[in-house]
């Protein structure tokens, strides 16, 4: 399906987007504001034999689920193309090298999406303080003694991963009336910043030996794939808790599911390794483990903040302003 607003002296935007997502991530009134500022043509499904003539004018491409990679052979359909307006959060698989040659600008919407991580996290953290899963298992046969019941009052939480969601999670455990102690690791923060943010930076087995909670919010990298390890997940206390709400291949999965099967941790998983689990894998019965779907960032209606920051983007790169969201070639190698 093509639609196309006849606006031919603004630029041409193309917006790429797998079947039923376009309604969600740009619904009328943001898709409204996309068409009034551009000469608008959507794309759904994308099929290179469909859409030559609307990527040969293509100045700005507006991204999202579902759009293939841009390639060398993707690009030379698009000529004109100036600039790449993902709104959606990663775009590791979405650019490549062709992309920087060219000089072409990118931005995501990572900072749109980040506030439901940020959000969801914080509501694990709260569940892993109180040992949630491992009480829920145990209430028909064992009603815990009042006196004996975790809270999270002086919680030492360690966040692995300075990102913006990291962050965002230190900043709201800092604003918490819990009085939560935060540990940091990150090779890319000094102890002065850390301090600034509200937490201790320690390097990684210190923070998993101090810590009950653990949450990971590192970038997937060839030097942090496996980063928890079994000897790291063996320094997390009796009792801990592990969140992985960042990318599975963080975490040794063969490692953690031996953990988890020997009751030591609670895990708290919305990503895996591979991703999803095989079916029958152990995780899935374990009682002190909590899987999800990959529903940490944005969802449903939430996808709509994911194009409106897009479209904002598109006002101020047409405006010759900054972007709040560019990730350059450089800054890619560390975002998730």
């Amino acid at each position: 399906m093509t639609a196309r607003a006849e606006h031919p002296a603004r630029p041409r935007a193309v917006c790429v987007m797998n079947p039923g997502i376009i309604d969600l991530v740009l619904p009328p009134d943001t898709y409204a504001r996309l068409a009034a500022l551009t000469d608008l043509v959507t794309i759904e499904p994308w099929s290179p034999a469909t859409c030559p003539d609307a990527l040969a004018d293509a100045e700005i491409l507006l991204t999202g689920w579902g759009c293939p990679r841009l390639t060398a052979d993707v690009l030379a359909r698009a000529p004109r193309l100036r600039a790449v307006l993902h709104a959606a959060g990663t775009v590791k698989e979405l650019v490549s090298d062709a992309v920087w040659e060219r000089g072409i600008t990118v931005s995501s919407a990572a900072d749109a999406n980040a506030g439901p991580v940020v959000s969801y996290t914080l509501a694990l953290i709260t569940l892993a303080a109180r040992r949630t899963l491992t009480t829920a298992a145990g209430y028909r046969d064992d009603w815990p003694d009042f006196a004996g019941r975790p809270g999270g009052d002086g919680l030492t939480v360690g966040i692995i991963g300075a990102s913006r969601i990291g962050r965002g999670v230190i900043e709201g455990l800092r604003r918490a009336d819990a009085g939560y102690r935060v540990l940091v690791t990150d090779p890319y923060v000094t102890e002065d910043e850390a301090r600034r943010i509200g937490a201790e930076r320690v390097e990684l087995a210190e923070l998993c030996r101090r810590s009950t909670v653990v949450s990971v919010h590192a970038p997937l990298l060839p030097e942090t794939t496996g980063l928890l390890d079994a000897r790291m997940l063996a320094l997390i206390p009796d009792g801990g808790a592990l969140i992985n709400t960042a990318r599975g291949a963080l975490v040794d999965t063969e490692a953690l599911t031996e953990e988890c099967a020997s009751g030591r941790l609670e895990t708290y998983l919305d990503v895996t390794d591979p991703e999803p689990l095989p079916p029958g894998h152990p995780l899935y019965s374990l009682p002190n483990v909590l899987l999800t779907p990959h529903i940490a960032g944005a969802q449903g209606s939430e996808v709509r903040r994911l194009g409106a920051y897009a479209v904002e983007e598109t006002a101020r790169w047409l405006a010759g302003e900054p972007l709040l969201g560019e990730v350059t070639r450089d800054r890619l190698k560390r975002l998730a």
